[in-house]
């Protein structure tokens, strides 16, 4: 069952939060197998299964980036463990240069160039929210331009993806550094 149809809420990248909150409170008061025990077992094994549903709903409608790419998957746009999409070639040349000055701080460690390949990355990531932002805060599957708006979310979805590999190591470096 889709996750926003169980809560009765239209899907969108940015739900009421109080909201959800409340319905995933209500649910669980609703579906709670402790509520239930007096209940055959096959009404037990219905509630243990809706109280399940429920908390899977909450954790990935409550997460942003597990929401999105919810979002994405049940428009067909992100398959079962898709990791990476194809990435436009300026995107990947600016991690190239990224993933060179890495290279780099591997062999030869400068803590100014960590920290301007840190800001470098903090840059992009920013701009890249900046840009998705419109699309995230406005998009409804009945828009006009609903599919077009969900193919710009699944690029950043895939950019931001990449991104977090790079903070990743980029903070192994700083740890190793002792910045």
């Amino acid at each position: 069952m889709d996750y926003f149809e169980f809560y009765g809420i239209s899907p969108s990248f940015r739900p009421d939060e109080a909201l959800l909150r409340r319905t995933y409170l209500e649910r669980s008061r609703q579906y709670h197998p402790d509520f239930h025990t007096l209940s055959d077992d096959a009404e037990q094994a219905r509630m243990l299964e809706m109280a399940t549903l429920n908390n899977e709903a909450f954790k990935t409608l409550s997460d942003p980036d597990k929401r999105m790419a919810y979002i994405l998957k049940i428009n067909g746009l992100l398959e079962e463990g898709e990791s990476q999409g194809a990435l436009p070639q300026a995107f990947l040349m600016d991690m190239m240069d990224i993933n060179e000055a890495m290279m780099e701080l591997e062999f030869d460690f400068d803590a100014e160039r960590l920290q301007q390949t840190q800001q470098a990355v903090e840059t992009l990531d920013q701009s890249m929210k900046q840009d998705i932002q419109p699309v995230l805060d406005n998009w409804t599957p009945t828009a006009a331009n609903a599919a077009s708006d969900l193919m710009r979310v699944r690029e950043y979805f895939f950019k931001n993806r990449y991104l977090l590999r790079i903070f990743e190591n980029l903070s192994k470096f700083a740890a190793a550094s002792g910045n």
